[in-house]
């Protein structure tokens, strides 16, 4: 499987790429399909439905990226999050996020320790929670923008800056926060930077009827599931290589770049509609968040390419919290997946040869 270079588009790609003759990536592709269809019988012991949620969970982290998991209470957030990190061997942090927390508590602060055979003392470094594999932030938006803003190094960079000594995070590192929707007294929006480094935001919808029952019946039984590891350490960082690793073509490229720059009311592209409704729409990071994404969808279904229909499964999560709307949205009662919805619809997924060459020139240079 050739490596695919997003930063480079000198040649034109329109047909979709095929892996490598060699077979060593269309067998680690086939242990990643089966990886995921493991970790998904292990959740489902203690995890009923929310077969969307815990995929898209697991594209977000085998992507590298974060994920904000937006439900009401009750609906199992941080039990996924516990049981998803077991599955994958990973070290799990917990923070409860409250209007006291202070930006300390969560990053780790320097203490003065004495050295008992010198008596000298000195400044040492005690690592907070934030020092894990998988990181749950509980109700992130019950904290200031103070305490907020101590996730941003940490999410962009994997790091913690200290007493002006930088601290690696472990590698991987992942922030999975979680949010609720109805509940707006004593919390604190999340400022448009840190939004945009969320991969994901996952909503996390109430159980059908079916699976309301078996919940019932499984949570009331004396009986506890037994969680086991099913990917280890060296395997996750070589799964997470491969999906990287997945081809795209040039077209599909382009297919989500229009989706984001779409929903920008100042470019030319935008609908009518997103002029009307938004007032800021999805910038760069949302594109490359979007590829990613539909590359780790594809692996995990085995399939050899990303293609349109895994960019389109995506859109809603990867956009919905990158749009600012108008005050005419609420008045019409517009959602951002509403408007993200028209949009799949309105953008054709149509995009030939002659069509992209005429629409996107400087893609195509000889």
């Amino acid at each position: 499987m050739a490596v695919d270079d997003e930063a480079s588009f000198e040649q034109p790609n329109l047909e979709a790429p095929r892996p490598e003759e060699t077979g060593g990536d269309v067998e680690r592709l086939a242990r990643l399909a089966a990886a995921w269809q493991a970790v998904r019988r292990e959740l489902s012991q203690v995890i009923v439905g929310q077969d969307a949620v815990l995929e898209q969970l697991f594209i977000a982290m085998l992507s590298s990226g974060h994920a904000l998991l937006v439900g009401v209470p009750g609906l199992a957030k941080t039990l996924m999050v516990r049981t998803l990190a077991q599955t994958l061997d990973l070290s799990f942090g917990r923070i409860q996020f409250t209007p006291d927390l202070m930006p300390a508590d969560i990053t780790g602060t320097e203490v003065i320790q004495e050295d008992r055979s010198t008596g000298r003392r000195s400044f040492q470094f005690m690592p907070g929670p934030v020092f894990a594999n998988v990181l749950l932030a509980d109700e992130i938006n019950r904290t200031p923008p103070k305490t907020q803003a101590a996730l941003l190094e940490a999410m962009q960079e994997r790091q913690v800056t200290a007493g002006g000594q930088r601290h690696t995070l472990p590698d991987p590192f992942f922030v999975l926060a979680t949010q609720n929707p109805i509940e707006q007294e004593g919390t604190y929006a999340l400022p448009e930077a840190q939004l945009d480094r969320f991969l994901l935001q996952i909503r996390v919808e109430y159980p059908d009827v079916d699976e309301e029952f078996e919940i019932l019946r499984q949570t009331t039984r004396p009986q506890s599931a037994t969680i086991s590891r099913v990917v280890s350490a060296e395997d996750w960082h070589e799964f997470q290589t491969l999906a990287r690793r997945i081809p795209v073509a040039d077209y599909v490229l382009a297919y989500a770049m229009r989706l984001c720059r779409a929903t920008r009311p100042q470019d030319p592209s935008a609908p009518e509609f997103i002029r009307k409704y938004v007032h800021w729409g999805a910038g760069p990071r949302a594109g490359q968040a979007l590829v990613l994404a539909a590359k780790a969808r594809a692996a995990i279904h085995g399939q050899p390419f990303a293609g349109i229909a895994d960019v389109q499964a995506l859109a809603p999560a990867v956009l919905r919290h990158r749009l600012l709307l108008r005050y005419t949205a609420e008045a019409d009662q517009k959602s951002t997946d509403d408007l993200v919805a028209d949009l799949l619809q309105a953008i054709s997924t149509e995009v030939d040869e002659g069509a992209s060459r005429k629409q996107l020139p400087h893609l195509f240079k000889k």
